[in-house]
C-alpha cells in the first residue's frame, strides 16, 4: 500500500485518527505537569487540499470537506473542526493539519513535542511549515529508531504516535517489533498506532500480538459495508495504556462520524484486546 499522506490528507481515516489524537492530548492537559509527545512518522505537517496530490484522489471531499458543511456535527467533531480551522483564514478549508500541526497547536509551552520524519524533502518542509514554539524539536531519521533514541522521556507522562506509511509489506511486523522495543523502555507511556484495514485476516493476526502490551483498545471505522482485501476498507487506531474511560468518549465520536458523514452503512467498533 502506497500511503504518501499528501494523497490522503483530510480523508475519513484522518478524521478518526486526528479527532482521537485531539482527545488524547486534551486528557494529558487535564493535569498541570508537562507531558511529552513523540510523532514517529510526522510527514510535512500541513497539507494543501487544492494541491495536485489531494485533487488526484479527492479523498478530502467526503472527509473534512463533508464535515465542514455539517451545521451541527456534534460536540467532539465541533472541537476538532475548531482545531482544523485555526490553519485556514477563509471559511472553506483548504489547508489540512496533520498530526504534527495538531499537536503543536494544542500543546502548552511547557509540554514537549518531538517530530520525526525520514523522507529528506518532507523533513525540510516540516521544519519550514510549523511555527517555532517552545519545546518543539525536529528529528531527521527513522521513526522506529526514534523509539530507542527518545524513550523513556524525562517527563513521566506522554504519548507516542506511530503512523507509518505502510509501503512495506512487512509494516505490521515492524510495528510490533517497534512496540516491543518501546514497551521495554517506557511501559507506562501511552501509545497510539494507526493502521489501514484491508485484509481482515492480517488485522486479526496483528491484534493477536498486541496482548503483551498492557491495556489495549482497538478502534475501527469502515465507511462502507464492504470487505475487499485489495482496497482500503477503513482504518483503525490501537490505543495502549489509554486514559481512563476514554472508550466512552470515543464511542460518542464514532456515532458523530456516522451521522455527520452521512454513512448509515458504516461499521464502527471499539473493543478491548487486553485489559
Amino acid at each position: 500500500m502506497n500511503y504518501r499522506h499528501a494523497y490522503h490528507a483530510g480523508g475519513i481515516a484522518d478524521l478518526l485518527k486526528h479527532a482521537i489524537l485531539m482527545l488524547l492530548i486534551e486528557r494529558l492537559k487535564v493535569k498541570e505537569k508537562p507531558w511529552f509527545l513523540l510523532d514517529t512518522h510526522a510527514g510535512i505537517g500541513l497539507y494543501d487540499l487544492a494541491g495536485e496530490e489531494a485533487l488526484k484522489t479527492g479523498e478530502a471531499h467526503p472527509g473534512i470537506g463533508r464535515l465542514a458543511e455539517v451545521s451541527s456535527p456534534g460536540p467532539i467533531l465541533s472541537s476538532y473542526l475548531d482545531v482544523v480551522r485555526r490553519f485556514n483564514s477563509e471559511p472553506a478549508i483548504r489547508f489540512y493539519p496533520g498530526s504534527p500541526a495538531i499537536a503543536s497547536s494544542l500543546k502548552r509551552p511547557e509540554d514537549r513535542l518531538v517530530l520525526c520524519e525520514l523522507h529528506p524533502d518532507d523533513y525540510q518542509t516540516l521544519r519550514t511549515t510549523l511555527p517555532r514554539t517552545p519545546n518543539l524539536a525536529f528529528h531527521h531519521g527513522d521513526g522506529y529508531a526514534a523509539l530507542k533514541a527518545f524513550l523513556p522521556p524525562p517527563e513521566r507522562r506522554g504519548l507516542v504516535l506511530i503512523d507509518p506509511p505502510y509501503e512495506d509489506r512487512e509494516e505490521f511486523r515492524h510495528l510490533i517489533d517497534g512496540m516491543t522495543l518501546a514497551w521495554k523502555r517506557w511501559p507506562t507511556g501511552q501509545y497510539a498506532l494507526w493502521y489501514p484495514i484491508k485484509d481482515r485476516a492480517q488485522i486479526d493476526r496483528f491484534h493477536a500480538e498486541l496482548g503483551v502490551f498492557g491495556k489495549v483498545l482497538a478502534v475501527e471505522f469502515l465507511p462502507e459495508a464492504v470487505d475487499e482485501p485489495e482496497k482500503l476498507n477503513g482504518s483503525g487506531l490501537i490505543l495502549i495504556n489509554p486514559p481512563w474511560q476514554i472508550e466512552e468518549t470515543i464511542e460518542a465520536l464514532l456515532g458523530e462520524l456516522k451521522l455527520a458523514l452521512d454513512r448509515p452503512k458504516a461499521r464502527a467498533s471499539i473493543k478491548w484486546l487486553a485489559v
